[in-house]
């Protein structure tokens, strides 16, 4: 069976798939411990997405992706009207665990697809698995390609802001946002970051952070409330966030205070 782990730019990743298991970084435990859960049981996979412990929308789509693949292994032997049963149950419980961004719903969605294909309960059970995998692989080539384009607009010497949490941990390779920054100053640009402490729960102080330490760039941890001294000041060139939703004007929702 397939298995699938990468590096990333800070040495760490959300989820490493080892073809009949996840292995999942606690974020909750962050940065004081790193904590992996390593599980075969889909109901644990979507806990994990509930509490947090996976998060970031590209991330939670992989493991939402994976949850399932764990679902129908260990529905593989029973007939084929059962496990069809069994996985459109699994499929409408991950969809549930998490109203995030889209990522969650298109994996889950072309879960779905995969055992809408002729084949026996083993058969579909692999083809979910190559999906799964396919997913994620897919995840990280697409923040690459993020980071290579959006390092294109930082300039060498620039201080950039950033707020809540887009790096490997939330979008498995490089990262979306957080990713931008990493590229460019890998790059050789001579960058540093602010980063917002992101309340309530402190994403940007707990995480990214962590994250920037681990990648090397320099990086200033301020209160959200600190954000607009420091435009005022002029100490900061660029801000680059995520978003959990962008519009085709332009227009975008992400967590309070971007």
């Amino acid at each position: 069976m397939n298995s699938y782990g990468n590096t990333s730019p800070t040495g760490h990743q959300p989820l490493k798939w080892l073809g009949d298991r996840l292995i999942i970084l606690d974020q909750t435990k962050l940065p004081s411990e790193e904590i992996y859960i390593e599980t075969t049981d889909w109901q644990a996979v979507a806990e994990a997405i509930k509490q947090l412990r996976v998060r970031g929308a590209p991330a939670i789509g992989v493991a939402g992706a994976y949850g399932v693949a764990l679902g129908a292994l260990s529905a593989s032997t029973e007939d084929k009207e059962a496990f069809l049963a069994k996985v459109n149950g699994i499929i409408d419980a991950i969809a549930a665990t998490r109203p995030t961004a889209r990522n969650l719903f298109f994996a889950l969605e072309r879960m779905r697809a995969a055992i809408e294909e002729n084949g026996s309960p083993g058969q579909l059970t692999e083809r979910l698995i190559e999906e799964a995998v396919a997913v994620h692989h897919q995840e990280v080539e697409a923040t690459t390609q993020i980071g290579l384009y959006g390092s294109e607009i930082v300039k060498d010497g620039w201080t950039v802001l950033t707020h809540c949490n887009t790096g490997p941990l939330a979008a498995p390779g490089f990262g979306t946002a957080l990713g931008v920054i990493i590229m460019a100053y890998r790059q050789g640009k001579h960058i540093s970051v602010y980063a917002d402490e992101t309340r309530p729960l402190l994403q940007g102080a707990r995480l990214t952070t962590w994250e920037l330490q681990k990648a090397g760039v320099p990086v200033t941890l301020i209160t959200d409330n600190m954000a607009g001294h420091f435009m005022k000041a002029g100490r900061i060139q660029c801000v680059i966030t995520g978003a959990d939703r962008i519009a085709a004007n332009g227009d975008s929702a992400n967590k309070i205070g971007t």
